[in-house]
């Protein structure tokens, strides 16, 4: 039988490319985020492999969350691993002069959507003894930097419900893991900077960044580790990358 992947913000960057590399391996699908066209051509793509399905909703709205994991038809209802990727970061700024509405989004995002979407999943887990959920943290989780306060704050909370995770579900039997990319080049920074291409660009200029697909390739590898084997935690930087805000440039 094949398993079952739910992985969330599947439209772009880590988690199409997440989508696209378990597909190709035969595991079932379920394909979110709030693009539908971005899903249906995604799910056109991906079904040349397996057997796909697409939900569209947002991670901060708690109802939809919880309905559209309700409707998930009957071959796809038992999910086996669960992939916390959707997040967001949005503006640098002092926290002085912090936008609230972007501090609602990256809370309501990256720590809230993360909490509702593993409410929704995690008791068909517990009573089946069995399951895995990778968190897609950062590396902000780990070292504040200046102006990513509220953004740093939010990845800092998803290491913590990541070990807190790994410590009410261990005697149910689920793997927990958590991996923190650095740089990755992705739709990321044009989001952070609300759709200036040029600024998004300069973060990636004179340096080798990961890229979607080898933060994918790590996602594989560790869920399929055999069941004894548990990775915990794991930061991964481009080489160029010393640290948050160190990086040799060319």
């Amino acid at each position: 039988m094949f398993k079952t992947v739910f992985i969330t913000g599947a439209t772009s960057g880590i988690g199409k490319a997440t989508a696209q590399l378990f597909a190709k391996n035969k595991y079932k699908i379920i394909i979110c985020g709030r693009r539908i066209e971005r899903l249906i051509e995604l799910q056109k793509e991906l079904s040349k492999f397996t057997e796909v399905h697409y939900l569209s909703f947002d991670i901060r709205n708690k109802v939809d969350v919880f309905n559209a994991v309700n409707s998930l038809p009957t071959n796809f209802k038992n999910i086996d691993i669960l992939i916390n990727n959707a997040g967001n970061a949005h503006g640098l700024g002092t926290i002085d002069k912090g936008n609230l509405d972007d501090w609602d989004a990256m809370i309501d995002g990256n720590v809230k959507g993360l909490l509702y979407v593993s409410r929704a999943i995690l008791p068909q887990m517990v009573e089946r003894k069995d399951g895995f959920i990778v968190n897609i943290g950062s590396i902000a989780g780990k070292e504040v930097y200046a102006n990513g306060n509220v953004y740093c704050a939010s990845k800092y909370a998803v290491n913590a419900i990541n070990k807190a995770m790994r410590i009410d579900l261990n005697e149910h039997n689920i793997r927990v893991s958590a991996i923190h990319p650095g740089a990755v080049e992705t739709e990321f920074s044009e989001v952070r900077f609300k759709g200036d291409k040029e600024k998004a660009s300069n973060v990636y200029k004179g340096f080798k960044a990961l890229e979607a697909k080898d933060i994918a390739d790590i996602i594989y590898f560790v869920v399929t580790r055999p069941y004894h084997i548990t990775i915990e935690d794991l930061v991964v930087y481009p080489t160029a990358q010393a640290s948050a805000t160190i990086l040799k440039r060319e």
